[in-house]
């Protein structure tokens, strides 16, 4: 079997010392090809080369959530055929690795290598679903490029909190579960549509769900973590069925309060509830619209202002060592 291992130097949880006896460990199964990635995008060409080529049987991604949306948004380029394009393993480098997670391995690196090595003796895999967003037909972000995520994806408040933490982190500070906090109070603060939300949920065949404030997108539970302490906004969402959304129509200091703590109570058996909360379960497609532009996030990655996003659960969409 031939690898390719892209590596993000940046990873925050992985040593130069350490991704040096990680490829040394994969190297002993497959023939590997390590590459590390030099710029915002190079993952996703690195996938993108590796679905086009007729001799890698795998890509290993060896970072966070990031480095991994990037590398299935190359592989999955021209379509989803998990049967022939070559498949996805993950090695946690970040500093939440919710995908990884979320397919049951370790969060440590180094014990995640050891899981992947023995799924590549064993021969285990699973076929995941994915997420796929797009601008709806006519709207002004139709021209707007097709994107993957792998997790989550949000349109309003959680996105604005990824925006603020980019920003940070491009100041150099460190991504840390305190910043995403710090950033959470920060954006309540400056939230100018909490009382009165500006987003409309149509799907076919229902009546709109209208003024939501923020629309959280879930392919996979948990959302997040916060630490090691999993967080639940769609506790049925799964790799397995379509796609799951939970909408706030409040955000007053009641409502934050209120949600925040569901929040880290929540489960698997339980999300957030509530008459200003709706959550929607197993969805092939819905489109949200805004009156106003709203920050979009996929996958922790700040896209920049939408209007109008469609979101489409696609069952069997990529092949996963695991």
């Amino acid at each position: 079997m031939r690898a390719l291992l892209v590596v993000n130097p940046a990873a925050t949880t992985t040593s130069a010392r350490r991704r040096d006896v990680l490829i040394h460990a994969l190297a002993s199964e497959v023939k590997l090809e390590a590459v590390t990635t030099e710029y915002r995008g190079h993952a996703r060409d690195l996938g993108r080369q590796a679905a086009e080529s007729d001799d890698i049987d795998l890509v290993v991604a060896l970072g966070g959530d990031g480095t991994v949306n990037e590398v299935v948004n190359g592989l999955l380029h021209a379509g989803p055929d998990p049967e022939h394009l070559p498949g996805l393993a993950v090695v946690p480098g970040g500093s939440t690795n919710v995908f990884a997670r979320a397919l049951g391995l370790p969060n440590d690196p180094v014990e995640a290598t050891g899981a992947l090595l023995d799924a590549l003796r064993d021969g285990t895999e699973r076929i995941v679903g994915l997420g796929l967003t797009s601008g709806p037909p006519g709207s002004e972000d139709e021209a707007v490029p097709a994107r993957w995520f792998t997790f989550n994806a949000g349109l309003g408040f959680d996105a604005g909190v990824v925006g603020r933490v980019e920003q940070q982190r491009e100041r150099g500070k460190k991504s840390t579960h305190a910043l995403y906090v710090r950033q959470v109070v920060r954006q309540f603060l400056g939230e100018p549509n909490r009382r009165n939300g500006t987003i409309t949920l149509e799907r076919p065949g229902a009546d709109p769900v209208e003024d939501l404030v923020v629309a959280i997108v879930s392919n996979t539970s948990p959302w997040t973590y916060l630490g090691n302490r999993p967080m639940y906004t769609s506790p049925k969402a799964s790799f397995d069925t379509g796609i799951d959304v939970l909408g706030l129509s409040r955000l007053s200091t009641a409502a934050v309060a209120r949600y925040g703590t569901q929040l880290l109570t929540s489960s698997p058996e339980r999300g957030p509830h509530g008459k200003h909360a709706v959550s929607l379960h197993d969805l092939d497609q819905f489109t949200l619209h805004s009156k106003v532009p709203l920050p979009l996030q996929m996958d922790g990655d700040h896209l920049g202002l939408r209007t109008s996003v469609t979101f489409t659960g696609v069952r069997r969409a990529l092949r996963v060592i695991v």
